[in-house]
């Protein structure tokens, strides 16, 4: 134990120590967040899930070839800059 902590002040220095546990802490406690979040949102999901599975109403699908379509552009400005 006392090797490692030797070796950690060679590698770092003693006056960046300090800041490298900080770091590290507040890269752990924004990891636990983004952890609890993912967590609570699966929950949600789940309860979701459960509660919409009882009902009898169907969601309809799209029928195909009911999209608006896009009139594709006949030359863009990209292609006049090529071009010359």
């Amino acid at each position: 134990m006392l090797l490692l902590l030797l070796l950690v002040v060679l590698l770092f220095g003693a006056n960046k120590i300090p800041k490298l546990a900080r770091s590290s802490g507040q890269a752990i406690g924004e990891f636990q967040k983004g952890r609890e979040q993912v967590e609570q949102e699966l929950e949600e999901m789940k309860e979701g899930e459960t509660s919409s599975s009882g009902e009898d109403e169907e969601e309809e699908e799209p029928e195909f070839g009911t999209e608006s379509q896009v009139e594709p552009e006949t030359e863009s400005s990209f292609d006049s800059d090529t071009k010359q």
